[in-house]
């Protein structure tokens, strides 16, 4: 039996042809036969000038030994038709080339390049057991350590808190049109055994997020992702973990990882409904100065802050609330006999309208003056009292005023005046674009709490969800008028009595 160009020994088959397993692969020409089950393929392309590098593979041999593949664009279409992911081939000579020192997905040295005289075919009569898969799981200190490296790609499992701003026991609806469009999808996934980190998927793998969620019977809660990138934005000291175009998804009982989470968890029922006291995703605290100068930022990207801030007036000449679908608080309209929902993904007609904060406070701090656009539970916590109470509480009061008339901001806003919060506050990318200055607030805390994270031991992370879903300019973009009400840049005004005013809420019914 001849010996390898480097000298080592392939293994010999029954039909005397030269075999050899992947950890003796080596760098150079090989005339020899390698033996693989195709786990994976992706198209790699270069991000900035949009050329297609090549075709990428993932492999595993008959001891268990992963390694890398690699097609060159010019060869893609004489293997493309044969390839099938999960099926076993056999390869015909092929050249070891020094595996990429960026975004790999094996620990080998060395990448099986298919060369000029490379075949592929089926392997037949296949008597030794190929694995289906093999994953690579890392602990979070591992994560820390290597971030920014562009070393190799990971893989997580773990189960998921939330889902595009949404709970799991929402029964998210997720629309594949919509996330299509925005080109990505957020997930908030708790590690096992470490803290909640952020799952950013894009492109076509949030699409097929998206399509694999749909599929199944129940909502799915174990989350396994592989080939993911971590990054840490020095912006707002959040850890991260990105999707790469070769990155896949599986849930629940799809792989033997996610039915041993999966099975763990449901033993666990507690593990669930809490969440690990080491965070990662802190927001930064700014000043308001800090905040717009962050803005100004080429390099600046949406994000979320603390900013200390004290009110000093309701915005006069907006709404202080606006009038949403019960069911998605999405903004409504008024139809011929009823209300609309405005949001496509609801649709919903003969609604009943309910009134949702939307108040614009002018704030200050030492270094500049800003206005706040308060939402939602924002709006209860800073006031203790919901906008639909507020509404309705004024009508009680003036039973003989007609349904168009206009609310006048409550006490209960106005009394804020003068008081100093904690203000969680999102920089958007109407922000970022200049739109407007004004910054939404997604969650008000007391001075005295220390710098929150997304979510903390013992607490339910419910709270995010406010962050991941509307801001400001998304309840009131339709109203070209509303925009950059921060430039108004009001000062407490020294009569009250002129205060802005809205129109009653009505259900069209």
């Amino acid at each position: 039996m001849a010996t390898k160009p480097n000298g080592k020994s392939p293994v010999s088959s029954a039909s005397d042809e030269k075999v050899m397993f992947f950890r003796d692969v080596s760098l150079g020409p090989h005339e020899t036969q390698l033996r693989f089950r195709l786990i994976h393929f992706w198209e790699a392309w270069n991000p900035i000038k949009k050329t297609l590098i090549g075709l990428e593979m993932l492999l595993i041999d008959e001891q268990g030994t992963v390694i890398q593949g690699f097609i060159s664009p010019s060869r893609i279409e004489k293997y493309l038709g044969k390839m099938e992911r999960g099926k076993v081939y056999k390869l015909d000579n092929f050249y070891g080339s020094s595996n990429k020192s960026v975004y790999r997905v094996s620990d080998h040295a060395v990448t099986v390049s298919f060369s000029w005289n490379s075949e592929l075919s089926d392997l037949q009569n296949i008597t030794t057991p190929f694995d289906e898969d093999r994953f690579r799981f890392h602990t979070y200190e591992v994560f820390e350590a290597n971030c920014d490296l562009k070393g190799d790609l990971y893989d997580v499992v773990g189960h998921m808190k939330l889902v595009n701003g949404h709970t799991l026991t929402e029964s998210p609806v997720l629309d594949e049109v919509q996330i299509a469009a925005a080109r990505h999808l957020l997930v908030h996934v708790q590690l096992h055994g470490g803290p909640v980190i952020k799952l950013y998927l894009w492109d076509q793998v949030a699409t097929e997020f998206c399509r694999k969620f749909k599929s199944c019977e129940t909502t799915p809660t174990v989350l396994l992702f592989e080939f993911l990138k971590w990054e840490f934005h020095n912006n707002t000291g959040t850890l991260a973990l990105t999707s790469m175009s070769s990155s896949r998804g599986f849930m629940d009982y799809d792989v033997q990882p996610t039915i041993d989470y999966f099975g763990w968890l449901s033993s666990n029922p507690a593990i669930a409904e809490q969440v690990d006291a080491e965070v990662v995703t802190k927001r930064e605290t700014m000043t308001i100065g800090e905040l717009f100068s962050y803005i100004k930022q080429e390099s600046a990207k949406e994000a979320f802050f603390e900013c200390t801030a004290t009110i000093d007036d309701v915005v006069h000449g907006y709404a202080w609330y606006y009038i949403s679908c019960s069911g998605c608080h999405s903004k409504v309209t008024k139809g011929p006999t009823s209300l609309i929902c405005t949001n496509n993904k609801c649709g919903k007609v003969n609604v009943d309208g309910v009134a949702q904060y939307m108040a614009r406070l002018s704030v200050y701090d030492n270094s500049e003056q800003a206005v706040f656009v308060l939402l939602g539970d924002a709006g209860h916590a800073l006031t203790g009292k919901h906008a639909s109470e507020l509404v309705s509480n004024y009508f009680e009061a003036n039973a003989n005023e007609g349904v168009d008339q206009e609310v006048p901001v409550p006490e209960a806003l106005i009394n804020t005046i003068g008081q100093s919060h904690k203000f969680c506050v999102k920089v958007t990318k109407h922000n970022l674009s200049g739109k407007t200055r004004a910054l939404t607030v997604t969650k008000i805390l007391p001075l005295d709490t220390p710098t929150e994270t997304v979510t903390s031991a013992g607490t339910n992370i419910s709270a995010t969800s406010n962050e991941t879903s509307q801001t400001g300019n998304d309840v009131c973009e339709s109203s070209k008028s509303r925009v950059g009400a921060a430039d108004a840049g009001s000062k407490r005004s020294g009569d009250n009595a002129k205060v802005e005013k809205a129109k009653r809420p009505k259900s069209g019914k």
